[in-house]
């Protein structure tokens, strides 16, 4: 029995809306509804029309969500089926293979480079579904070697959970890709806005859920249980090689280090010592064994503190350091909080700059995408002049490429990375 239901349903909306939904856009909120004629169960397939009667396209309704209807086709052609699910994973796979090319895949000793492409892509790390940017809205996937870990968010798709992983698992081994485990993550808070509870567990057989993978030629363990989010921070793939690039002798701190990545890619690229630093003794735990699994145990050190803590102790120390890395969790999820969000980036980026060597450099993110492009280097802006210090931009960075950003979708576009040269005012 398919695990998708098409109502009769027809969502009309009122006239003057649906501008958003015309130019790309992937949802269509309650308060652009006029009526719904037809009969329906929330999670149903339904038609969108404009005002006039116009076929916007298909979606799934849910009348618990704010959300209330979320696209998942736009032509009268295209209906949602298996066989529409099957193009959108097979498309999304197809992606992947084409953005992150086999000699970026990250293995650099000499087995991996003679490895076939099929092995390579049973090791390939990435993203493999990426919600609304992917066209299967509220559906989060990563591949962490021969793992998947599912969050599902929205209704509709939840119902399709089953046949979605199914058929990633079809895709994937027509390319020799074998996946030994399945596990959900759909534990956010923000489920019960659809109406949904906050679930995580294994989908089929149970596994060890700690996976190994490596990423840049550094190993890692991934606790897909009870890590963050999935696990892994998979979006900073590139921004780990880039900082790194800069850190051979150098003296680095690296904060809200959560697993190690930042450090650990610092370490292997012939940093002289890193600080690295997290709040959560279990994401510290988790660093340590990272780094003794490759072999960088003597370079990198690990402290469980309040980074907004141990910065302003740190500097009352005199310390100073070539690279300061900070890659801080959202401090904004919504709207309501920016202006505290705003008040957090620019403290910890004060303390992050007056903490870097004259002719240093600040590597500084966030990945909030309610905090946008524009805000965010407000603040880095004013957090320079109250710290009197010059920004030399060297990169401007994003999400990686796995994690691509629809334009008609804001919410794709999240991470924003920059890296400075940190001096001293003239």
């Amino acid at each position: 029995m398919s695990s998708i239901k098409i109502s009769d349903a027809s969502v009309i909306l009122r006239k003057g809306e649906g501008r958003t939904i015309k130019a790309g856009g992937a949802w269509v909120f309650d308060n652009e509804i006029n009526r719904v004629e037809g009969t329906f169960e929330n999670g149903d397939i339904v038609e969108v029309h404009d005002h006039d009667g116009y076929f916007m396209g298909y979606g799934f309704i849910n009348t618990n969500s704010k959300i209330r209807v979320r696209m998942m086709s736009r032509r009268k052609e295209h209906p949602v089926n298996e066989e529409l699910i099957e193009t959108r994973i097979r498309n999304a796979w197809e992606y992947r293979k084409a953005v992150m090319n086999p000699e970026l895949y990250g293995y650099k000793d000499v087995e991996a480079d003679s490895a076939s492409d099929a092995e390579k892509l049973q090791k390939l790390s990435c993203r493999l579904v990426f919600g609304e940017a992917d066209f299967l809205p509220g559906v989060t996937i990563d591949k962490f070697s021969d793992v998947l870990v599912i969050e599902s968010l929205a209704l509709g798709t939840d119902k399709m959970k089953d046949l979605i992983l199914d058929t990633c698992k079809k895709v994937l081994s027509e390319d020799g890709v074998n996946i030994r485990g399945i596990y959900e993550r759909s534990d956010a808070k923000v489920r019960e806005q659809e109406g949904l509870e906050r679930i995580k567990g294994f989908i089929g057989e149970p596994f060890d859920t700690k996976v190994l993978i490596e990423e840049n030629g550094v190993k890692y363990y991934v606790d897909v249980e009870n890590g963050q989010k999935t696990g892994f921070f998979l979006d900073q793939k590139n921004n780990r090689r880039a900082i790194a690039s800069l850190c051979k002798g150098k003296k680095v701190l690296d904060c809200f280090t959560h697993t190690g990545s930042f450090g650990l890619n610092c370490a292997a690229a012939g940093a002289s010592s890193v600080l690295a630093v997290d709040a959560s003794d279990v994401g510290c735990a988790q660093a340590e064994e990272n780094a003794r699994l490759n072999g960088l145990e003597d370079i990198i050190r690990f402290q469980c503190a309040d980074v907004f803590d141990l910065l302003p102790e740190l500097e009352g120390k005199g310390e100073k350091y070539d690279v300061v890395i900070l890659d801080p969790p959202a401090f904004t999820k919504s709207r309501a909080s920016i202006k505290k969000a705003v008040t957090g980036y620019r403290e910890i980026n004060i303390r992050g700059m007056k903490l870097v060597k004259n002719g240093g450099f600040l590597a500084t993110c966030s990945c909030s995408h309610f905090m946008d492009e524009e805000l965010f280097a407000k603040t880095i802006r004013e957090a320079a002049r109250s710290a009197h210090k010059l920004l030399r931009q060297v990169e401007f960075r994003q999400q990686a490429a796995d994690h691509p950003i629809l334009w008609s979708n804001d919410a794709s576009y999240y991470l924003k990375f920059y890296v400075f040269q940190v001096s001293d005012e003239m």
